[in-house]
């Protein structure tokens, strides 16, 4: 017996089954011993619900969410507040409306603080235990403090926590992403897709062509590509045996990137995939039974208070947010939860001013200054050739009504009927049977900006000097004026005669921001504004604040009066900001591109050489476009 050898094989196989056995007796204490449960968030980047089949026919097939989907509850209706990913993901972190905490500028000039007293919200789950990872993407316009995160880069993991921690898991997915659509004319005409592109939808609103085709069909197969990247980390879970012992979500950051959706305030914009699986363990945390679909609507302001629900900590007050799971809710709770409100307002380098309130099936938007066209220049959308063709065909008078108004002023107001026109192509704001939904989401819609504050009201130079150090502070301290500035603001909506004479006020007014706006008023009512053409040559020429003689410039030459060069140089060189710089180029590059006829150039000499050397620089982009040398 002394001599008796054990084949090495045998040793491999007893140690493995007692791996096993203690692995399975971890995972069954920790099971049963964890009082909270573990949370996932899976995000895909740049993708709106429209481009899943799990929500549209022609939508790409994506095994893996559509398995997690009978497992749990998918909702219809979810919404990032904002269409693009900084603003969007600052939304998430901090569960407050970017325009009211000054969160809402992409990309931020310089970093927002929180508001007092309010952390980034997994520092809320650090404190209560959690062990928190992000892989890895953050994109915040607040500054961060070490505390919010154990690990956030790209080999963050739930996997380091201690034995028995209950965790905060954020798995970031970038295939999707905005960057992979910028293929070139070569490699689209050398590489297929998976996805049909005969077969493949084509938005009304866009250009039946086979570069959108092609588009949406590689598109379609980096959802795939995402799907099956999700797929292995479901897997890495239930290897890990934490699926039941774990709440995972699956949702979209925001909307997608065909054109006329990231970066714009359309449903394809905001409406985005959502889908949460609550395992048997923790099924009384949710209001909604597993396997079905909700028509609630769920906005990203929701999603910080949620997880904090779930893990059983207190939300804060400053939060704007209301939890939609957790033992509180129930089905009511969240069957009466039937509104979002969207907000757009620089991209890179590219300035708008766009609200929007969705409520059931009907969507109001905003445009603030309508004059500007979303088909106005950004360096980084038209990296795609679909944008660029998109312009090329408007330029050859090749669209339809529907296809061309992209390149158009816009409308102060417009109506939609989700239900019946998803994609938003009919505007309803002038029809008489339409007109008491329209009353009524505009009063919603102005009770919100006013009520936050909306900071964006005033000019973002301006605010980042005046209002930056705090600006949930100094949004209540001149709440009063923003109320004003919005009530000129929304003058736009009434018969110019009847307002005739709020705007002649507004212009003569001691207060810039409200001469400001009375200027952006003249331009939205276009031609109709001429009883004020001398006024607004004097402050042109000589007003005190150089953002209303701009708006006052713009307004004059949109409307086909002569403004000299020099007198847009001048303005150029007083500006005292990078951040001014940019808002009054955005106003020149609107000019050259509806009055084809204007030419300027202007020297790169007259700005500080960091202006233009820097990266991805906006002033250097708008220069370059402008003297007609487009990069």
């Amino acid at each position: 017996m002394k001599n008796l050898k054990i084949p090495f094989f045998t040793y491999v196989l007893l140690f493995s089954l007692i791996a096993f056995v203690a692995c399975k007796e971890e995972t069954e204490d920790t099971i049963q011993e964890q009082k909270t449960p573990n949370i996932v968030w899976l995000v895909s980047e740049d993708n709106s619900k429209h481009f899943l089949k799990l929500y549209e026919e022609g939508g790409a097939p994506m095994p893996n969410i559509e398995s997690l989907a009978e497992k749990g509850i998918v909702f219809n209706n979810a919404f990032s507040n904002a269409p693009v990913c900084s603003v969007a993901r600052s939304t998430i972190i901090s569960g407050c409306y970017a325009p009211r905490v000054g969160s809402q500028y992409h990309r931020r000039m310089e970093f927002a603080p929180l508001p007092d007293g309010l952390k980034m919200f997994p520092e809320y789950l650090r404190k209560a235990g959690y062990y928190t990872s992000n892989n890895a993407k953050e994109d915040y316009n607040f500054v961060k403090s070490d505390s919010v995160w154990d690990d956030s880069s790209k080999k963050a993991s739930y996997r380091n926590r201690e034995q028995n921690q209950p965790f905060f898991h954020v798995q970031n997915f970038h295939s999707t992403h905005e960057g992979q659509l910028h293929f070139t004319k070569a490699q689209m005409d050398s590489l297929s897709t998976k996805t049909a592109t005969d077969n493949v939808p084509v938005f009304p609103y866009h250009p039946d062509t086979p570069t959108f085709r092609y588009t949406n069909a590689h598109y379609r197969d980096l959802h795939q590509k995402v799907d099956a990247e999700i797929g292995e980390f479901i897997n890495q879970l239930e290897e890990d045996g934490l699926m039941e012992n774990t709440i995972v979500f699956y949702y979209g950051d925001h909307g997608g990137v065909l054109p006329r959706s990231k970066g714009y305030i359309y449903e394809s914009g905001l409406n985005v995939p959502m889908v949460v699986y609550v395992p048997e363990k923790w099924k009384h945390l949710s209001p909604l039974k597993m396997g079905t679909r909700t028509d609630a609507f769920v906005q990203f302001i929701d999603l910080a208070p949620t997880v904090l629900n779930l893990a059983g900590v207190e939300v804060p007050e400053q939060i704007d947010g209301k939890a939609f799971l957790g033992e509180t809710l129930s089905n009511e709770n969240l069957a009466e939860r039937n509104t979002t409100f969207g907000y757009a307002d620089r991209f890179d380098e590219k300035y708008d001013l766009v609200r929007s309130i969705r409520k059931g099936k009907y969507k109001y938007i905003r445009n603030y200054q309508p004059f500007n066209a979303d088909g106005l220049f950004n360096f980084y959308r038209y990296k795609m050739l679909a944008y660029k063709e998109w312009q090329q065909l408007f330029d050859d008078g090749k669209l339809n009504e529907a296809q061309e108004q992209f390149f158009k002023a816009r409308s102060p107001e417009t109506l939609y009927d989700i239900e019946n026109d998803p994609h938003e192509v009919h505007n309803l704001a002038a029809e008489p049977s339409h007109q008491s939904t329209l009353l009524e989401l505009r009063s919603n819609l102005r009770h919100q900006v006013k009520s936050m504050p909306d900071l964006s009201f005033y000019p973002e130079p301006y605010f980042i000097e005046a209002g930056l150090s705090n600006p949930v502070a100094f949004g209540q301290e001149n709440k009063i004026e923003i109320a004003e500035l919005i009530d000129i603001a929304d003058l736009s909506l009434k018969p110019f005669d009847e307002v005739k004479a709020d705007i002649k006020k507004a212009l003569n007014s001691d207060d810039p921001w409200k001469r400001y706006w009375g200027l952006i008023v003249c331009s939205s009512f276009g031609k109709e504004s001429y009883p004020f053409f001398k006024l607004v040559v004097q402050l042109s020429k000589y007003d005190k604040n150089n953002l209303v003689r701009i708006r006052a410039a713009e307004f004059l030459i949109l409307h086909v009066q002569n403004v000299p060069n020099d007198l847009f140089l001048e303005i150029i060189k007083n500006a005292k900001s990078e951040t001014e710089t940019n808002l009054i180029l955005n106003s020149i590059v609107l000019i050259k591109t509806v009055r084809p006829g204007f030419e300027i150039n202007i020297p790169k000499s007259i700005f500080p050489p960091e202006w233009l050397e820097k990266e991805g620089d906006l002033v250097r982009r708008r220069i370059e476009f402008i003297n007609e040398n487009k990069i």
